[in-house]
């Protein structure tokens, strides 16, 4: 009876053990974006996003505080928040996805995935797939992944008096570096 109590335990050990290897949470974070125009070109940066990679699951979801935007123009960050993405009604951008092949993120390797999911942006959900690229090494995983955003898709309105200056499709790139995830 001990002999199975203790195969059953290591078992079990042994399951939670790889259960914890198969999460990964954000170590950091950088998420831009870019819009281009002839008038003016607009970039911003935020190093206070969150993601988690769940490979057991094969799923990814980032969270995005929006007013974490840091802009070269205080006024641009300050017209950004407060009548674009009017981020006291919609503080965060996430997203939230399956990833298209399974991952052993135990090798030191290169993985080509796409993630198809939910994007939240302005309190307005969109189905989207995307592209990126994970790479392992060392026990740990970085994420890159280029996408664009219509502003219509998401219902954020930019008065005609700018219209020139703001891209109607904007770049954003996303990487997110992860360690693996520890219960406390």
């Amino acid at each position: 009876m001990k002999a199975l109590i203790l195969v059953i335990s290591s078992i079990l050990i042994s399951w939670s053990s790889s259960q914890a290897q198969t999460i990964f949470i954000t170590d950091s974070s950088h998420v831009s974006f870019f819009s281009a125009t002839p008038v003016e070109d607009i970039d911003a940066v935020n190093y206070a996003s969150t993601s988690l990679l769940n490979v057991g699951k094969k799923e990814v979801a980032f969270r995005v505080p929006i007013s974490g935007f840091q802009f070269e123009k205080p006024l641009m960050q300050e017209h950004f928040n407060e009548n674009y993405l009017e981020t006291g009604k919609y503080p965060t951008a996430s997203f939230k996805g399956k990833l298209s092949d399974s991952l052993d993120l135990a090798k030191d390797t290169t993985y080509n995935v796409t993630a198809t999911g939910m994007l939240t942006i302005h309190g307005v959900d969109r189905a989207q797939t995307f592209s990126g690229v994970i790479v392992t090494k060392d026990g740990k995983a970085t994420l890159k992944s280029e996408f664009k955003v219509k502003l219509t898709d998401h219902k954020i309105k930019v008065p005609k008096v700018v219209f020139a200056n703001i891209a109607e499709e904007i770049e954003v790139k996303v990487f997110f570096q992860y360690k693996p995830y520890e219960k406390k």
